[in-house]
């Protein structure tokens, strides 16, 4: 479903974390363009 999609990670610190979200975007055969997490207070 992501297979050669382009994708941009919002993470949240108190939630999932930028890095867990990227690990399963790879997984899933997408690339990741941006990655990060935020503290959204």
């Amino acid at each position: 479903m992501l297979k050669g999609k382009k994708i941009a990670i919002l993470g949240d610190r108190d939630g999932i974390p930028g890095p867990a979200i990227e690990e399963c975007v790879k997984a899933a055969q997408a690339e990741v363009v941006f990655s990060t997490t935020e503290c959204f207070v």
